[in-house]
């Protein structure tokens, strides 16, 4: 039987200062992981990562902007040295930003597009350099992607986040087929979260009221909730769950999938 248990892998969790990424980075502590958060919040990364010291498991912080290249060679060498590996990378990092088809914003596209694709696709590219045979980690591992309910479902005024989650998926799926046949040792999975009342999903619901698609938060949430066969919105914890599961051993025979964790809303 595969167990859950993540002790002596060390996990790296982009936008974990905060939200999902925070409830997975907590999660994966729990797990026995060591957990760098790396994040662009500085203050508030940190306080994540003692917050997880002080629970008796091994944390850390690092500085990353998802978009830039350097900073993630940088931010992997600084992980490697200092915890001696690299096992488990979660490219949670992500925006949303909501707008109608007719009203799109170029610049808010391209922010979605640098942060969700971008940010994931270098997330695997560095993971991948680290965790091969002959990388500075060298021992395999999983890459857990956050994708989206949204790649899955036509929700009103998120086309821009849709489609770069639906990327996402895409891109997943790719990387786990090219890792399997270079010999890499290391599964590339995603997750597609339903909407939960972080800072970001509470946003979204206000956003689509304010651009005319729902008279009033509650009915925009109302409206998620009539979608979803189990009848709620999803929790962090439903979340960090699944990126446990997939980041361990028990789902070692699982690489190039996407997990809805949506209550259903997906199907």
């Amino acid at each position: 039987m595969g167990s859950y248990d993540l002790t002596g892998r060390t996990a790296l969790v982009t936008g974990g200062a905060q939200g999902l990424g925070q409830g997975m980075a907590e999660a994966l502590a729990k797990a026995g992981a060591a957990v760098v958060i790396a994040d662009v919040q500085e203050d508030l990364g940190r306080q994540t990562a003692d917050a997880i010291k002080q629970s008796g498991a091994s944390s850390g912080f690092v500085r990353l902007d998802v978009t830039d290249d350097d900073n993630w060679a940088q931010a992997v060498e600084a992980v490697v040295g200092e915890h001696g590996g690299l096992d488990i990378v979660v490219n949670n990092a992500g925006v949303e930003i909501t707008g109608l088809v007719a009203d799109l914003n170029p610049a808010d596209v391209r922010k979605m597009l640098e942060v969700n694709v971008l940010g994931t696709s270098l997330g695997v590219k560095h993971a991948f350099r680290a965790m091969r045979p002959g990388g500075v980690a060298g021992n395999g591992g999983a890459v857990v992607n956050i994708s989206s309910v949204a790649a899955t479902i036509a929700f009103p005024g998120i086309a821009g986040y849709s489609a770069t989650k639906s990327a996402v998926d895409r891109l997943t799926r790719v990387a786990a087929m090219e890792s399997g046949k270079l010999g890499y040792g290391v599964r590339v999975n995603c997750v597609y979260p339903g909407l939960v009342p972080t800072q970001m999903g509470n946003q979204l619901a206000t956003d689509v009221v304010d651009v005319g698609l729902f008279p009033s938060v509650e009915e925009a949430i109302g409206a998620v909730v009539a979608q979803t066969p189990a009848g709620r919105l999803g929790e962090v914890a439903d979340m960090a769950d699944a990126v446990v599961f997939l980041a361990s051993d028990a789902a070692r025979f699982i690489t190039g999938t996407g997990l809805p964790v949506d209550g259903g809303m997906g199907m």
